[in-house]
């Protein structure tokens, strides 16, 4: 066999694994556990970090002020040093929608060693503590929630105690509308799954864990168990931080896809989306180069090689490279069809998600080059370094 075709053999050989051995992750059946109605509904906060939001609030924060929610809830918004009006605005959309009672903060500039959005929830949780909920509701301020959103995620959360859920995160149903945004979210979600295949997130007593940081219902005990959000202040990606925290930490957690809640945010061309993906790409590799030097030629392998082995075992007659990197293609493509289908996108974009995959490779190494450059992890004007370690506190010791 020539070196193509075992190329060719080893990346289908590669799919079959994941297909069958990574937690069906392709599938997107994972959805809002629905339970019994609370006979008490627990009371809540809403916080919503918001940095120069203003484009998006009032596409979303209406949807928050009018949640019909039967017990009490209260929505807190961080305006973390907007400079176009995103706290002004926000007060004008309370005093012209009603519903929900909103309070605008302003903490000032991140202290060194915390990065700009979990400094805003530190303020919002802060401000939340005083009213003494029993749940927090992390919601980013580019997400729109339908009416009935709060008061399922609630009940999906059930009892406090090990038939209930310390956190429930919904990944938002992000917008595809731009032809780049067909081309790239999808299949975003479908990486993401990929890494952290949702079954396995939701399993009891499973060491995966992760989160979707647009849509977050978290116990306010195990937030405090969990030191939150001290022990992850530096986390660029902090929803899969905040998760790891809460079940390192002994809380049942949850993760799945969203029909209830919608992110308003538009990437209507291929630098937002390049600089969305770029910003924690080689974050996700723990800003390892030996992780890099070992992702980019893994994903050649799984994603590249089939197609140029089918081409060029064509060209070449040779006969190995072309059963096999069809196969490999093929098996690819079916498990992308689903999350097309969850996006109601054409299930002609399946075969472009090789294509889709050179791309995200390009994007993960100019994330590494930017984090070499100073410039990693920049997002609305601030750039994070690699964390460092976070100490416990003394009392932890």
């Amino acid at each position: 066999m020539s070196a193509l075709g075992q190329i060719a053999v080893l990346s289908l050989s590669a799919w079959l694994w994941l297909s069958l051995c990574q937690g069906f992750y392709w599938r997107t059946d994972q959805r809002l556990p629905r339970r019994t109605d609370p006979v008490h509904w627990p009371s809540v906060v809403v916080v919503v970090p918001a940095r120069d939001e203003a484009a998006t609030l009032p596409l979303s924060l209406p949807s928050l002020l009018a949640q019909d929610y039967p017990g009490e809830a209260r929505i807190v918004l961080v305006d973390d040093c907007s400079g176009d009006g995103t706290g002004e605005l926000a007060r004008s959309l309370a005093e012209r929608h009603g519903g929900l009672p909103l309070t605008v903060v302003r903490p000032g500039e991140p202290e060194p060693g915390w990065t700009g959005k979990l400094w805003a929830v530190r303020h919002g949780m802060a401000w939340a503590r005083r009213h003494g909920p029993e749940f927090l509701l992390l919601t980013d301020a580019d997400i729109a929630h339908r009416p009935d959103s709060l008061r399922e995620l609630v009940a999906a959360a059930g009892p406090e105690g090990p038939d209930g859920f310390a956190l429930v995160s919904q990944m938002a149903r992000l917008r595809v509308e731009s032809t780049w945004e067909r081309l790239i979210v999808p299949a975003f979600v479908y990486f993401f799954g990929q890494l952290y295949p949702f079954r396995r997130v939701n399993r009891a007593g499973g060491r995966t864990a992760a989160a979707a940081g647009g849509c977050v219902l978290l116990r306010a005990g195990a937030a405090g168990r969990a030191r939150i959000p001290e022990s992850i202040r530096q986390a660029v990606i902090d929803d899969v931080a905040l998760a790891r925290e809460v079940r390192r930490t002994g809380g049942r957690i949850w993760l799945g896809l969203a029909d209830r809640v919608d992110s308003v945010r538009p990437y209507p061309d291929l630098g937002e989306l390049w600089r969305m993906v770029a910003r924690s790409a080689y974050a996700q590799l723990r800003h390892s180069p030996w992780l890099l030097a070992g992702t980019v030629p893994g994903l050649a392998l799984v994603y590249l090689a089939p197609p140029v082995a089918l081409v060029a075992g064509a060209a070449g007659g040779d006969a190995a490279a072309v059963w096999a990197g069809g196969a490999a293609w093929a098996l690819m493509t079916a498990t992308y069809l689903p999350m097309l289908a969850y996006y109601r996108q054409s299930p002609w974009w399946a075969p472009t998600l090789p294509f889709t995959a050179a791309l995200y490779l390009l994007m993960t190494v100019d994330s590494a080059v930017r984090h070499y450059r100073g410039r990693g992890a920049a997002w609305k004007g601030r750039t994070y370094a690699a964390p460092s370690p976070v100490a416990p506190p003394a009392a932890d010791r």
